[in-house]
């Protein structure tokens, strides 16, 4: 399910990027320091689901630095957690109105898209990739967006680009899907089999039968399994 995605994509994002409050340069050493601890505790709670404690901390970061960016990144990342899509939206914007960033023109997107606001969240990837076009992840998820919009040409593209920037099985499994559903039966074919290849690089490939017949549910996008924010 795509809202599991959103999680954890934005789990693996928390986890991962720890901001330096020290950067600032403005404010006493104390004071820093504080905030440091305040960001160790947001993290911590974050991770051990302790939401009422981690936002806590991240309000506390903001009653002080009220313009901090990562700070609500940070809360827009715990109210998607507990499904408060507005509040983490408008977190999510009002960083971005600070310190414009691909990760929360991303995060905003998926937030839209898990609330089936599909032309938002389009807009929303779209913006996020003239920033920063070089994750594959990036692309998926503006495919799966152009999908429930039934644009599959805009879909295979996307796809396509993420093949091109993370050519590995996943995602060439991904876009044979999409040929597959678009009726492009012998590209599939192909990258089917250099899928299987690239996991099995000592077995001769098989080759995959076109004659068994697919559900539609087995031919819609697959969800990736892991993004890198």
């Amino acid at each position: 399910m795509f809202g599991l995605l959103l999680i954890l994509i934005l789990m693996i994002w928390a986890v991962f990027y720890h901001p330096s409050i020290k950067e600032t340069g403005d404010l006493p050493t104390k004071i820093t320091n504080k905030l440091d601890q305040l960001w160790n505790i947001a993290q911590d709670s974050i991770r051990e689901n302790k939401y009422l404690r981690a936002e806590k901390a991240l309000l506390t970061i903001l009653r002080v630095d009220e313009k901090n960016a990562t700070a609500y990144n940070r809360l827009g990342i715990l109210y998607a957690k507990q499904r408060a899509y507005k509040d983490a939206i408008e977190c999510f914007e009002i960083a971005q109105s600070l310190e414009p960033s691909a990760s929360s023109l991303h995060n905003v997107g998926l937030i839209y898209y898990e609330t089936e606001n599909y032309e938002k969240a389009a807009l929303a990837f779209e913006q996020a990739l003239e920033i920063e076009g070089d994750l594959a992840a990036r692309y998926i998820a503006y495919a799966k967006v152009q999908e429930k919009l039934g644009r599959n040409k805009k879909m295979i593209s996307a796809l396509e680009k993420a093949v091109e920037l993370e050519p590995i099985p996943q995602t060439l499994m991904i876009l044979s899907e999409a040929y597959d559903n678009a009726g492009q039966e012998e590209l599939a074919i192909q990258l089917r089999k250099k899928a299987t290849r690239m996991l099995t690089p000592n077995e001769p490939a098989k080759n995959p039968s076109p004659s068994t017949p697919r559900t539609r549910q087995q031919r819609q996008i697959h969800q990736p399994r892991k993004v890198v924010m």
